[in-house]
């Protein structure tokens, strides 16, 4: 498997303390590792009994990514409503949140923090590729189930290394393959200009964009690349525009994305087709550019957007608009990184029904052996799939295109397992 110096980096990272709890919770030191008995003899029992479920879960509440902080409010409010609606298999599930303000460093005290002393079932969603890679080696090692990771980045499908660990959403390699495939239809000579973050999660995305167009009309002529640290990408994206390139793939976490997209419409003078991926394609994320500048820009997703219309009168979007308004009055019910959060929730949700045994290791095998589950927050035609092999549960997405105020769905859902074979490992 892929294993980038970063990765390395990340993986041995240490750091001081930032908590922040969702909701109340028994101390960890209270608890005690436990394991099963009869069919599921020894299996560990850790974080879960027959009246509760302790799940933990990381994100940026703060620091350069802190737009991503509201997932942990959709994550919360759905698992707040199956509570009241008497539970998963009738288990009340603890959802425990801290913050690692997008540093691996403090992703993995955290994580310790977590395990051994809030004695979590789970480590359900790592925000971010450095911050999940910092801490997989020691969950697994703990045996810890690491379920549906909140990034894309396409090592955590391939490989055997690191079992208790596995994404959830459609893998940046992926996605890149569905932004190329648009444009060899649509732009068959196209030269592109890829703005893309330093990291695991910028070069895989665009390393898989590359390989996606290898051998068609379609070039990649210029590349700029920035830290999280930065204070601004107007510069990359004025170094980028010299190129005159008629396209540009905007590789970019939330607040850079606005800084790509509002440097692009200052910039009268280049008009590309901006594309940019949909880590970093929420509405919140457009809003401050003014929607008058983002007309026309391109993403893909695979679940269905809160501000969408065609979705007022669908069952689930209105279970989640109400409990979001019960649990999480604070939050915007048309984000859609509060509809991920419910989404992602929804779907643990399914993959611990399927458990044979309620132990981390009946987790680790039910998300590994998923058959065309759906869930009912996802596009029509997603269904996560699993297997020996693949370890990618959502690999189908669709391109949508900016217009008024809101996205608008076009063309057909691509299938990439169909379309393009498996990930590159």
């Amino acid at each position: 498997m892929r294993k980038t110096t970063a990765l390395r980096v990340a993986a041995a990272a240490t750091a001081a303390l930032l908590t922040a709890t969702a909701c109340s919770s028994q101390r960890g030191q209270d608890a005690q590792d436990t394991t099963a008995g009869g069919a599921c003899k020894g299996q560990q029992t850790t974080g879960i009994t027959d009246k509760t479920i302790k799940l933990g879960g990381i994100y940026p509440l703060s620091g350069p990514a802190s737009a991503y902080g509201t997932i942990s409010k959709g994550v919360a409010a759905y698992f707040s409503h199956v509570n009241d609606e008497g539970g998963i298999d009738g288990r009340k599930v603890e959802f425990v949140v801290r913050d690692d303000g997008y540093q691996p460093p403090k992703a993995v005290e955290e994580a310790r923090r977590l395990v051994e002393q809030e004695k979590v079932f789970a480590v359900f969603q790592t925000l971010g590729t450095p911050s999940t890679a910092a801490v997989w080696d020691y969950l697994n090692k703990q045996k810890v189930p690491q379920p549906f990771v909140a990034t894309g980045a396409s090592a955590w499908g391939t490989g055997d290394q690191h079992p208790w660990t596995i994404g959830w959403q459609p893998n940046y390699v992926a996605e890149a393959r569905v932004y190329a495939k648009y444009l060899k239809d649509a732009r068959p000579k196209a030269k592109v200009a890829v703005l893309y973050q330093n990291d695991d999660f910028g070069k895989d995305l665009l390393g898989g964009f590359k390989k996606a167009v290898a051998g068609s009309g379609v070039k990649v002529v210029a590349e700029e690349s920035y830290e999280v640290t930065d204070p601004s990408v107007s510069a990359q994206v004025a170094s980028l525009a010299r190129s005159k390139a008629d396209v540009l793939l905007d590789v970019t976490t939330p607040k850079f994305g606005s800084q790509a997209l509002a440097a692009d419409a200052k910039n009268t003078k280049w008009n590309p087709l901006h594309i940019v991926n949909n880590v970093a394609s929420s509405a919140a994320v457009l809003k401050p550019v003014g929607f008058k500048n983002v007309q026309g820009v391109v993403s893909a997703t695979y679940f269905k957007d809160p501000a969408d219309p065609q979705w007022a009168t669908d069952p689930e979007m209105k279970a989640y608009k109400d409990a979001l308004h019960t649990y999480a009055p604070d939050a915007d019910p048309a984000n859609q990184f509060n509809a991920y959060g419910w989404a992602v929730a929804s779907s643990l949700h399914q993959a611990l029904d399927t458990m044979k045994c309620p132990t981390r290791e009946g987790l680790r095998d039910a998300v590994r052996s998923l058959k065309d589950v759906k869930v009912r927050m996802l596009l029509p035609g997603v269904t996560m799939s699993t297997g020996h092999g693949d370890a990618f549960p959502l690999e189908t997405m669709q391109l949508m295109r900016f217009k008024g105020e809101r996205w608008r769905l076009f063309g057909e859902p691509v299938d990439t397992r169909k379309e393009f074979g498996p990930a590159a490992k």
